[in-house]
């Protein structure tokens, strides 16, 4: 499809009239962006869900302030903070609810919130943290945003997608399989547990083409970017990690730059261009991924084993 130089979010995303829109980790980062170039094509409503309110109203305000059309051309558009932790079960339980009361639609998800590279540790419920947010955390957002999702698939000439941001990191995965045992995942250093985290999030992307053929669901890499997700990597190894990481800096792409394949993911016309199911490099080239991103079987596995841990806490 595009190189990166070739798509432009200005003139090639077209009118979002009518449509909600909702993104996870929209509060700064490949979110943020995201918001942002969204917000310039005239959507009815933006739900930017993240965990801390101060750093989400900044965000809604900065935007605000980028994109004259919200005050001008399309006042109608609302942004609207929609506070989410997705290390708890509680906390996205309340989200959902909230966003569900509040819209009788939903035409476009974006689970686009994670962390990368963090010290080991758990999710309010136990899982390994990294896992826990960047699957488990979103897998259960979707869950309960389904109905939603599902209601507004079932309009005419809708087109309702969910776009999620995994990462080329996937290969990094540990296993033949994706590790859920959070003891084991603890024996494995953090660009493994990063690596299963996003290989979880292709395959979660697989079974939701595959049971709701209604919905579009794509996984897709944004590229290298340097974002605030490499604060965790300084923080954990250090001063070295720090100069390695100004020099690899030299050569990323920015943050504009790397949400542009999301952002050709969730809106592309005509839709048919995005193939439900499959995983997506920058931008709007198909990938196969990694032999194990390709396992179906597997993929089918951790959608079995996630929607039992979910029944375990009465979801």
């Amino acid at each position: 499809m595009f190189g990166s130089s070739k798509y432009h979010p200005e003139t090639d995303i077209p009118d979002l009239s009518g449509k909600v829109i909702l993104i996870t980790g929209g509060n700064t980062g490949l979110g943020k962006e995201t918001i942002l170039q969204l917000a310039k094509h005239n959507p009815s409503a933006i739900y930017l869900a993240a965990r801390t309110q101060s750093k989400a109203e900044g965000a809604i305000e900065f935007i605000r302030s980028a994109v004259p059309e919200l005050n001008q051309d399309h006042p109608q558009t609302k942004l609207i903070y929609l506070p989410l932790d997705l290390t708890s079960f509680g906390s996205i339980k309340a989200a959902a609810e909230s966003f569900n009361a509040s819209s009788t639609r939903l035409d476009i998800l974006i689970n686009n919130a994670g962390i990368m590279a963090t010290p080991m540790g758990t999710t309010t419920e136990g899982y390994e943290i990294q896992f826990g947010t960047n699957h488990v955390g979103h897998a259960l957002f979707t869950k309960l945003l389904l109905p939603t999702l599902l209601r507004t698939s079932e309009e005419s000439n809708s087109d309702v997608r969910i776009i999620n941001v995994s990462s080329e990191g996937h290969r990094l995965a540990p296993s033949a399989a994706v590790v859920t045992d959070t003891t084991v995942l603890g024996k494995s250093n953090t660009w493994r547990r990063y690596g299963n985290s996003k290989l979880a999030n292709i395959y979660f992307a697989k079974e939701l083409a595959r049971r709701y053929p209604s919905i579009k669901s794509v996984a897709v890499h944004p590229g290298v970017i340097y974002t605030n997700l490499y604060a965790s990597t300084t923080s954990a190894f250090g001063f070295v990690s720090k100069i390695a990481l100004t020099v690899a800096s030299w050569f990323m792409s920015s943050v504009p730059q790397g949400a542009r394949n999301q952002l050709w993911a969730a809106t592309t016309k005509p839709a048919k261009e995005v193939e439900t199911g499959a995983f997506y490099v920058p931008v709007g080239r198909k990938s196969g991924g990694s032999g194990l991103a390709r396992n179906d079987d597997r993929a089918r596995k951790l959608w079995d084993w996630t929607e039992a841990e979910f029944a375990k806490h009465g979801f």
